[in-house]
Parts: C-alpha cells; structure tokens; sequence
C-alpha cells in the first residue's frame, strides 16, 4: 500500500520528567488508526530489568517496531550492565545501519533514573535541556505544559501527570489513560 494511502497509526504521547532526584515517564493509552480509536489502555511505558539493572523505557510508533526496539535495548544493556548511554548510542547506530531496523518506525524514552534519553531512528541519542522530553502525537504539547511547571514545587510525578492532562486536552490521538513509572538513580 503507497504510503499516501495508508491511513496512518496515531495516537501516543510520552513524556519523561527528571526532578528532585528521580525520573518519571508517562504514557498514554490511545491507539488511533485515522479517526478511529483502535485501543484507549495500550501500556507504552515499561520497566526493564536487564542484568539486575533497572531502566524504564517509553515508545510512540508502530508497536511491534517498539517491541523490536526494546528488545535490542535489553540485550544491548545486557552486555553494557549499567551503562545506558553506552546501550543507548549501540543501539542507534544499529539502528541507523541495519537495513532491517532502518524500516522500524517508533522513539523510545529511557532512563535509568539518573539519565534520560531519547533514542530516534535517526541515529540520535538526545539528552533533553530542561530535564523534561517528549515524544509522540501529543508530545509537543506535553513538552511544553512540563516546562512551564519545572520551576514549581511540584513534584516530577506531578509534573508528567498534569503535562499529560493538558496534553490530552488538546491532541485528539491522546487520551488520560495512563501509564507511569518511576525510577531513582
């Protein structure tokens, strides 16, 4: 099917919030296809525990390239235990060179609670200014409610909750569903 005729898997947004000592990633629970909600409790965030070592990884795209992704992310950390940029950057450029994954269409957010990344097909592996970042149909929309709630006393919870209410206020592929977890370093 040419790619202007399918009608186009939507509908996630995933933030990641580092303050006061933790990090919290959020996800959405809306899968869209068109104007279709397919799914509104899809679970986007994850905890992985590769070698003992905890990390917890958000996706927005196709989920079965997500899944791909995270995979190769827990082996990846697997033989780096601990190392998570290492992990991170292994991955992305797997992922900007195999011909196979090049195809894959999804972002994660990871973090092990002291860093956080976002990790794109693109080869990127981007350490968010700000300590807030994300992802998705919504994500700009979270980005910036965060942002402007980083100075507050809320907490980093607080924070990706409340980015992801407004969030879903105003994407119509996001919806208040979600899915958090949190991870200190």
């Amino acid at each position: 099917m040419a790619e202007d005729t399918f009608p186009g898997w939507h509908g996630t947004t995933i933030i990641g919030v580092k303050k006061g000592g933790e990090v919290v990633i959020a996800g959405d629970g809306q899968v869209s296809l068109g104007q279709t909600v397919i799914k509104g409790t899809a679970r986007k965030v994850r905890r992985l525990k590769p070698g003992g070592h905890e990390v917890v990884a958000g996706f927005a795209g196709s989920t079965a390239d997500a899944f791909t992704l995270l995979e190769r992310l827990e082996a990846k950390l697997e033989a780096t235990p601990g190392q998570l940029a290492r992990a991170s950057v292994e991955l992305a450029k797997d992922w900007r060179t195999d011909k196979y994954l090049q195809k894959l269409e999804a972002m994660l957010i990871v973090s092990d609670g002291s860093d956080i990344f976002v990790i794109t097909g693109a080869g990127d592996v981007l350490e968010p200014e700000h300590d807030v970042t994300a992802i998705g149909s919504g994500g700009n929309f979270a980005l910036a409610a965060a942002r402007g709630m980083m100075d507050t006393d809320k907490d980093a919870e607080t924070v990706a909750r409340d980015a992801m209410a407004i969030a879903a206020d105003i994407c119509v592929y996001t919806n208040g569903r979600l899915t958090v977890e949190k991870i200190s370093a």
